[in-house]
């Protein structure tokens, strides 16, 4: 797929992969280091200096909790 072409994934992990690459993700936010992580078979890396943000939505009775990182491969 292209770059151009985007993508939107979503993939479900059980909790103790969730928590191995939550654990992770703090070490290097602490180290201020980039992050990889692989997503549905393509791995990702993360800068260092990324923005960063918690966004809420809910639905009626359904809530979701979203953590997001924004960055550019232009850099």
């Amino acid at each position: 797929m292209s770059t151009e072409e985007g993508r939107d994934v979503t993939k479900t992990y059980t909790t103790e992969q969730n928590i191995q690459k939550l654990e992770r993700l703090v070490k290097a936010l602490k180290e201020n280091k980039a992050f990889e992580i692989q997503v549905a078979g393509e791995r990702l890396y993360i800068p260092a200096e990324t923005e960063f943000s918690i966004e809420h939505e809910q639905s009626g009775s359904d809530h979701e909790l979203e953590f997001q990182f924004r960055w550019s491969d232009e850099d």
